[in-house]
């Protein structure tokens, strides 16, 4: 199936829609929800999250740079991906958002996520879900649980000193992402996941460039401070309204270097075949598309935060199945 085929592009064109229309809903009932949340407490925040209120964790989904499973998807794929993404996006936000110890929280989570793999039912609704994929696909426990040792690393460790030091922890953020899908598609090789695992790594770190105001908000920088000190960034620079002539040459520097590797992953997709193919490629769109974002916003990641736009992904999306690359 390619994207010049007339009727999976008007669906896109659709979901497209569809995601804009939700966006709009959650950004509504964002605020509402984050009170309750907060008068009843870390128990109250944790069920907010935990699966019982969907609609939460489908509005973070439409904020994604990435299509987490495509309409055009068949049902029972989609069903599948959202249940990995659920579980993610819950870790990440017990790491992120929630309320008193977070450690605490995600090894409780830790905890909850093993009993799938011991045969017992997990408590949270999100695991519950995810139990059923786990023993539809095959899925391992080890991904889930590098997921998990990030947002702990992420509750000692605030900044990287190098490059090198923000791919490990790629590793362990990103890359088992890319390794849960090719495994719910049944298709994981070592070297499919050797690819895999670059392009997700591309895609944490164009993340990193768009939230670099967000992160340094939450006590966080992910750009290599060595790169910060190659054009002359000091932290403090990342808390002004607008970005600087430096901080942007950081940030276009990073992306450039996302870009290489993203395109460097993309391989993987000539390996793929079918709804396989398409999802990962979604991905890579997206990545493409945020790349986009940047640039138009011309590296300025401190007043806004750059979002790819949806129509910019079904370009990317197109250009990808057609040249097997993102161009921005």
């Amino acid at each position: 199936m390619y994207l010049r085929d007339n009727s999976t592009c008007q669906e896109l064109l659709i979901e497209t829609q569809n995601r804009r229309h939700a966006a709009e809903q959650h950004q509504d009932m964002e605020s509402t929800r984050a009170e309750s949340a907060g008068d009843a407490g870390a128990d109250g925040w944790s069920a907010r999250v935990g699966g019982v209120a969907d609609e939460y964790l489908r509005g973070r989904e439409t904020g994604e740079n990435f299509p987490v499973a495509l309409r055009v998807l068949p049902r029972h794929v989609r069903v599948h991906l959202a249940a990995v993404y659920d579980v993610a996006r819950v870790i990440d936000d017990l790491g992120d958002e929630a309320p008193g110890d977070r450690s605490a929280l995600l090894r409780d989570f830790r905890a909850d996520l093993a009993t799938i793999f011991n045969g017992a039912r997990p408590r949270s609704p999100v695991l519950v879900r995810l139990a059923a994929t786990v023993r539809a696909r095959g899925l391992r426990q080890q991904p889930f649980d590098d997921l998990i040792e990030a947002n702990l690393l992420d509750q000692r460790v605030s900044r990287y000193q190098t490059y090198a030091d923000l791919l490990a922890y790629c590793e362990l953020s990103a890359n088992p992402i890319g390794r849960i899908v090719l495994e719910v598609f049944g298709v994981a090789t070592p070297a499919r996941a050797a690819l895999s695992d670059r392009i997700c790594t591309a895609l944490q770190v164009i993340e990193h460039c768009q939230d670099v105001a967000e992160d340094r908000r939450a006590g966080r920088i992910y750009l290599p401070l060595a790169d910060l000190d190659q054009f002359g960034v000091r932290p403090e620079d990342l808390d002004a309204p607008s970005a600087s002539p430096q901080v942007r040459q950081l940030v276009a520097f990073e992306a450039d270097r996302a870009q290489e590797l993203l395109n460097s992953g993309t391989p993987l997709l000539g390996q793929l075949s079918g709804w396989a193919r398409l999802a990962v490629s979604g991905y890579v769109a997206g990545g493409g598309a945020a790349l986009v974002a940047l640039r138009r916003a011309k590296w300025d990641v401190l007043s806004s935060c750059p979002r790819a736009l949806r129509l910019d992904v079904i370009r990317q999306l197109i250009t990808v199945r057609m040249q097997g690359r993102v161009k921005t």
